[in-house]
């Protein structure tokens, strides 16, 4: 490229920039843009906890390593300042930036594909005009090798982006509609609940069929009567979506609860309905659950085996469980592990947590932190560093965990958490064999390439000698 021409490029960049921050929104517009941007739970990964809202930096533990979030305040310096509506529409469904480098799809590009060109107006209004910028830099994602070379994303996004508009059915009611939409595109609720390929990829035929996120498990969502949730009225999951619990079934922790606090319980009750509407007609999956997760274990305690016996003593046998239970947890869940009357402590039995070994040891080590307005919901977690308030060893955190699943949850038959499983959700939840196929790969290319330059070089060096 010529001089002339680089000249002419950055002044028509420049001018397209200044363009699109005379613009003046409307009101109403950025108010549309600010529900679509709720609606699409932004806030809860683009903002350090008890931070400033959209300014980046919260560390995120992935399968192939940690992403740091972005600054997509309108910051010119740091943020999304800069960004033309085009810009910022390819960034939202392509997964391109400004600069044409690709993104990670920890943003859920995938599912913000489907976003009206209307809506991304709107939601670049707001985040030019109703967002406050924050002049402050975030830390860069430093993948290891080979996840660190971005333009690998290319290739993947060819074989898995869709980025094609949704197809109407005309058969179905525009509250499905609106349901499937929201679902599908701003909740982005496959990206945590559809279990996730070799490359990382969601299953398209186990769409909503539960997955593993991070130290969490994103339940199976679909109408199977008992992998799913079958047995919930479209009512209950209203009520879900609205306050992140339905007493004697379930309630939200983890990124379930962020997105109940941020996301769904700011959203209109129609949206509600409508999101409930459609995940209620998504197809079965049978993810492998002989028993639904909602009405398994029963009240019960083992006081009367603590009765006389040491803590010491107690701590160093089979009665470890039950005495980490009763000094740390019976407090709050009661001693049966009944719960309080209106449900602010859940019970322990008829819970899904106490059934899912990852969502359990999850809850026990990072707690329950989830605001509605119904009010507070706080668990304090358990598996801070030694010596702090609170903490429990691994090995105490497995014996309290067998303890709850078998008195609460699934039986005898439950007892078999390690300290090791406790280590793995500790560190951010299994990791991923992409990293190791990645580089396996690389090597057999390398090897390839290799083996064929050694191949000519000796075809040639034969023709020389004939």
């Amino acid at each position: 490229m010529t001089t002339l021409k680089k000249l002419c490029f950055l002044a028509a960049t420049s001018l397209l920039a200044l363009q699109a921050s005379a613009a003046a929104f409307s009101p109403a517009l950025i108010e549309q843009g600010r529900y679509l941007a709720t609606a699409s739970d932004c806030i809860a990964c683009h903002s350090v906890h008890n931070g400033t809202p959209m300014a980046g930096g919260l560390r995120m533990a992935s399968p192939v390593g940690e992403i740091v979030s972005t600054n997509i305040t309108p910051s010119k310096q740091f943020g999304i300042g800069n960004y033309t509506e085009q810009q910022f529409a390819d960034a939202l469904r392509k997964g391109i930036r400004a600069d044409g480098a690709p993104l990670y799809p920890a943003m859920p590009y995938t599912a913000y594909a489907i976003t009206s060109d209307a809506d991304v107006h709107a939601l670049y209004a707001y985040f030019m005009q109703g967002v406050a910028p924050v002049d402050k830099p975030t830390a860069a994602t430093t993948l290891p090798f080979p996840m660190n070379i971005r333009s690998s994303m290319h290739v993947w996004n060819a074989m898995f982006l869709n980025d094609k508009p949704l197809t109407p059915e005309p058969a179905r009611s525009e509250q499905w509609q609106r349901g499937r939409y929201l679902a599908e595109g701003a909740a982005h609720c496959s990206t945590c609940h559809t279990p996730r390929g070799v490359l990382m990829q969601e299953k398209a035929g186990e769409f909503l069929g539960g997955a593993q996120v991070g130290s969490w498990y994103a339940p199976n969502i679909t109408s199977h009567a008992t992998a799913g949730i079958g047995g919930w009225t479209e009512a209950e999951l209203v009520q879900y979506l609205r306050t992140g619990r339905i007493a004697g079934k379930a309630q939200a922790a983890g990124s379930m609860a962020e997105a109940i606090s941020f996301s769904f319980s700011k959203m209109t009750d129609g949206d509600l309905q409508a999101i409930a509407t459609y995940i209620k007609s998504v197809p079965p999956v049978d993810s492998g659950e002989k028993a639904a997760r909602f009405g398994q274990g029963q009240p019960g305690h083992a006081l009367d085996q603590l009765r006389g016996v040491g803590y010491k003593t107690a701590m160093q046998g089979q009665l470890q469980g039950a005495q980490l239970f009763s000094a740390n947890c019976a407090s709050c869940h009661g001693a049966s592990a009944q719960g309080t009357k209106d449900s602010y402590y859940p019970s322990l039995f008829h819970n899904s947590a106490t059934v899912n070994t990852s969502n359990l040891l999850a809850t026990i080590l990072l707690g329950v932190d989830r605001k509605t307005q119904e009010g507070h919901v706080f668990m304090p977690p358990f598996g801070k560093q030694a010596n702090a308030l609170n903490s429990l060893s691994n090995d105490e955190i497995a014996s309290l965990a067998n303890y709850v699943q078998v008195q609460y949850g699934a039986g005898a038959d439950a007892a078999t958490v390690k300290a090791s499983d406790v280590e793995v959700i500790r560190q951010g939840g299994p990791a991923s064999h992409l990293l190791l196929l990645a580089r396996l790969g690389m090597a057999a290319g390398l090897l390839a390439v290799i083996a064929i330059v050694v191949l000519i070089v000796r075809r040639r060096r034969r023709k020389v000698s004939a």
